[in-house]
């Protein structure tokens, strides 16, 4: 190659703008799922709806389970094995459960404002995933209901939430007073009434001699 060559390619090296490198993808456990509120407790509350969905479908698609699981094994694989772990997802998704709840009344508990309503609106927003019309069929919805997972980002949030809550609920509790001030709109205690004198009793008559009795008799 020519001095004049390597000079051009130098040049246009130089002259090219450097690609920039494409942003990794956040790990898993940090991605939001599709349609999920991002703020904590609101999407704590919709990883509870969508896995309490979950949960609450297992005895009504096993049956179709059963029959895909039978009909399409794997050689060397035990129908009783797969259908065990579907068994101990269901407990295991159970305690997960329990754990998001946890952390959702910390945080209702924590806030100085009430934020239920807002929770019970997330809860039915992960619950519709597992909503779904009379085309599907019931094959198809055991099908998605076996490759379900909850996201992973729900148990990394909600120990977040529950550990922040707890933090800010025990500081609530030291500042506020021991025994709240009665508000200025409430009304004042009635006044009472002073204890009514007893009756006077009047004296006693004196007693009246008969003038036709006989003192002496």
């Amino acid at each position: 190659m020519t001095p004049l060559a390597i000079a051009l390619a130098l040049f246009a090296q130089d002259a090219a703008p450097a690609a920039e490198a494409a942003p990794a993808p956040p790990p898993v456990e940090d991605r939001l799922p599709t349609g999920a509120p991002k703020e904590d407790y609101p999407f704590v509350a919709w990883c509870y709806g969508a896995l309490r969905g979950y949960l609450d479908l297992h005895d009504e698609v096993m049956p179709e389970v059963k029959r895909i699981e039978g009909q399409f094994r794997k050689p060397g694989t035990s129908l009783e094995d797969d259908l065990r772990v579907y068994a101990e997802m269901q407990a295991d998704g159970r305690a997960k459960l329990k754990q998001f709840q946890s952390a959702l009344t910390a945080a209702e508990r924590a806030s100085p404002r009430p934020i239920n309503m807002i929770g019970a609106q997330a809860v039915r927003q992960g619950r519709s995933a597992w909503l779904t019309g009379p085309e599907v069929t019931k094959a198809r919805k055991a099908q998605e209901w076996m490759s379900w997972a909850l996201p992973a980002r729900c148990e990394k949030v909600a120990a977040q939430l529950e550990t922040r809550s707890v933090l800010m609920g025990t500081a609530l509790k030291a500042n506020a007073p021991a025994d709240a001030p009665p508000s200025a709109t409430d009304e004042p205690p009635a006044a009472e009434a002073p204890p009514s004198p007893a009756p006077e009793t009047a004296p006693d008559a004196p007693a009246v001699s008969d003038p036709l009795s006989d003192p002496t008799s």
